[in-house]
């Protein structure tokens, strides 16, 4: 358009849903709103697409992919709603803004994002800040979580507004009617190869012979949709059985880690309580030795005894008082000794008692060891699968690399076989022309050497009439003089 309004006569192509004028000047209207018909016209056409887009989905019953022409439009259609009251005046020294700049900030909000915003800043066949804010809206809906990534930008007001003027699509509340528009896409399973799209150069028209319907064709596709009706249940059975399996397989992923980290600690404490252990075994040992120590004790009083019991039988024929006070003792002593000796089955029975559970501590940490040292050779082949995975990712990366090298290579030699071919033709011609011309002059040549011959031979004829006169003169001459 540029500053021309929709009176004007010479304008032949209305633009049908976003005006290419700036904001500034959409401002002017003053009869109705155009932002707020742009922010409708996209809202409906999205709905028509994103319809499309599920029930081609449901009527083929597999992944789309980049050939799917509703999808395709989808991503036109999400493009221009993303880039809708974009401010596009430049910065003092971070340059201009860029949609992709914004969409780098969602994984601030949701860690899911940081993934496939890596993938994006890792390609190499994407150029411009464009291409890759396309890219990544791609691998969002293959994530099946667009909507949720769109409602972060929706919800955070103050970081859109640094991107978007106020009467953007996103800052409105037709942004929040998309975002709800784009949860039907979680049921759609794309397979996009980001690859082979020229993402940075991308179509920005819509076929819109696809959502209009005439009078006539309206009913012809019931019969189709009740034949089609069970077609489309056992394909959302289907899925809904591998979204419930995928589910079941992430949760015992979570159970196994969990289960890991549990062993870890139960391992950090079977050590902690094994060196409890032996501290324990030290102090048993101690006690033991000191145990020792008194049944050597009580060994010696039984020799005592039975140095007292001799001694008795050799005093028996003292007088009874003497012999009352030995007897006493003799009792004191054998009391003192039974008290020893039941004191000393005690501790026996408690080091028993110890060295079982001590044997039944080291069987449990036998076992537990055991089980971490298999845990420990299941993570070192993860891992060593993992290395060998990302060794051959590597590998196919380096020789992508390489073989990308080499094309260029090979392209930039094509030119220059180009531009030598061009140049051989063009001498080529040259030298045709050129040719062309030493064969006329050669003709021309020819004819007057021919010329020149002919011009010769008259000349030497009429050279040799004139000798021949000449000399009839001087004969007639010699002959008038003798006469």
């Amino acid at each position: 358009h540029g500053g021309e309004s929709f009176d004007s006569s010479a304008e032949a192509w209305p633009d049908l849903l976003v005006d290419r004028r700036s904001m500034g000047e959409r401002r002017l209207w003053t009869n109705r709103d155009p932002v707020a018909l742009e922010r409708n016209n996209l809202v409906s056409i999205s709905q028509l697409v994103i319809k499309s887009v599920v029930d081609s989905s449901l009527r083929f019953g597999r992944q789309l992919d980049s050939d799917n022409t509703p999808l395709h439009q989808l991503f036109v259609v999400l493009d221009l709603a993303l880039r809708h009251g974009l401010k596009t005046s430049r910065r003092l020294l971070l340059g201009k803004r860029e949609l992709w700049d914004l969409l780098q900030n969602v994984e601030k909000f949701d860690h899911a994002a940081s993934d496939i915003t890596a993938t994006v800043r890792d390609l190499t066949t994407v150029k411009t800040a464009a291409g890759r804010a396309r890219a990544w809206v791609r691998l969002a809906l293959m994530q099946k979580k667009l909507a949720d990534y769109l409602k972060i930008l929706v919800d955070n007001k103050d970081l859109i507004a640094e991107f978007y003027e106020p009467e953007a699509l996103i800052c409105s509340e037709e942004g929040v009617l998309l975002t709800g528009l784009l949860v039907s896409l979680n049921i759609v399973d794309c397979n996009l190869c980001l690859k082979e799209e020229d993402l940075d150069n991308q179509e920005g028209v819509i076929d819109l012979s696809y959502y209009l319907r005439r009078k006539e064709d309206i009913g012809r596709d019931d019969n189709n949709e009740v034949v089609e009706e069970k077609d489309i249940n056992t394909v959302i059975d289907q899925k809904n059985y591998i979204e419930e399996m995928n589910r079941n397989l992430a949760a015992n992923v979570t159970n196994l880690q969990a289960r890991i980290e549990s062993l870890t600690n139960t391992n950090a404490l079977m050590r902690e309580d094994l060196a409890i252990n032996k501290k324990k075994i030290g102090t048993l040992q101690h006690e033991n030795n000191s145990l020792n120590m008194e049944v050597e004790k009580q060994l010696n009083m039984a020799n005592l005894s039975r140095v007292m019991k001799s001694e008795v039988e050799k005093y028996n024929d003292l007088d009874p008082k003497k012999e009352n006070e030995i007897e006493d003792k003799l009792s004191d002593e054998k009391i003192a000794k039974s008290e020893l000796e039941k004191e000393l089955h005690l501790e026996i029975q408690m080091k028993a008692e110890m060295e079982m559970a001590m044997k039944l501590l080291e069987k449990d940490v036998h076992e537990k060891q055991d089980t971490i040292i298999s845990l420990r050779s299941q993570l070192e082949d993860i891992k060593s699968i993992n290395l060998e995975m990302y060794t051959k990712l590597a590998e196919c990366e380096k020789s992508l690399t390489y073989k990308s090298d080499i094309i260029q290579k090979l392209e930039m030699k094509t030119v220059a076989m180009a531009d030598t071919l061009q140049q051989l033709d063009q001498k080529f011609v040259d030298t045709e022309k050129s040719f062309s011309g030493s064969k006329t002059q050669n003709a021309d040549l020819r004819s007057r050497v021919v010329e020149s011959e002919t011009k010769i031979v008259e000349l030497e004829s009429d050279i040799k009439i004139e000798r021949q006169w000449r000399e009839r003169l001087q004969e007639a001459s010699i002959g008038d003089k003798e006469t």
